[in-house]
């Protein structure tokens, strides 16, 4: 998940297969800390349409905006960001468990997060920008993309 605003990597998921109760699972998590965003934005992925997101679309009464079928440069944030992980994390290492992987995505996202300036125009890194915005869980924030990574 990728914050559209900051550019932060929220929750970069590890794990065997991601299921829609999974996502909703992190989402929830992820907004008792960072506060709820104005939109979700995210492809047509089975965990990403399933019935549990949806409920939790109703429930939480957050919109979620689905790309087009097929149309990935109308979230190119996310595939660039998909690029880079792949890039620089999961094509240079080889997991022999999944709390491996854990670790190497988990001190991926921290540098990528606090070292290295956004391929924008932006002069801040994606933490120091993320911290102009003033944490309150009843609060709208930008939308998010949880394409999840696994």
């Amino acid at each position: 998940m990728v914050d559209d605003f900051s550019r932060e990597c929220l929750a970069p998921v590890a794990d065997t297969s991601l299921s829609g109760l999974r996502v909703t699972r992190e989402l929830d998590a992820l907004l008792a800390i960072r506060g709820r965003p104005a939109t979700i934005v995210s492809d047509n992925g089975t965990e990403l349409t399933s019935m549990a997101v949806l409920k939790w679309c109703q429930q939480s009464g957050i919109e979620w905006h689905y790309i087009a079928p097929g149309k990935p440069m109308q979230n190119g944030l996310i595939e660039s960001f998909n690029g880079r992980f792949r890039d620089e994390c999961l094509n240079e290492t080889l997991f022999s468990s999944l709390s491996q992987a854990r670790a190497a995505i988990a001190s991926w996202k921290e540098d990528y997060n606090l070292n290295r300036l956004p391929l924008s125009s932006r002069q801040s890194i994606p933490a120091e920008l993320a911290a102009t915005i003033p944490l309150n869980p009843g609060r709208l924030r930008p939308k998010i993309n949880p394409r999840t990574l696994s």
